[in-house]
């Protein structure tokens, strides 16, 4: 099972954040939901959710990543 966390992000940062989350390998994987918005959905393995919610706030605060809570799921 996967835990799935969305979040907006400056267009420019997107490849850097996929990169850096998926360098965490077999812990979550990127994609982009909308590359227009700038919309990005982290899927987590639920094993590793706490270690991986402390990478996600640290790019929170390095590249501005901004949670969204209401995102259709189906775009």
């Amino acid at each position: 099972m996967m835990i799935q966390k969305r979040f907006q992000l400056k267009r420019k940062n997107i490849a850097i954040v996929q990169f850096i989350i998926e360098a965490y390998e077999g812990m979550a994987t990127v994609s982009t939901i909308d590359p227009r918005l700038a919309i990005i959905q982290i899927s987590i393995m639920k094993n590793f959710v706490s270690p991986m919610e402390n990478v996600i706030e640290y790019l929170k605060n390095r590249y501005e990543l901004e949670e969204i809570v209401k995102y259709p799921l189906n775009q």
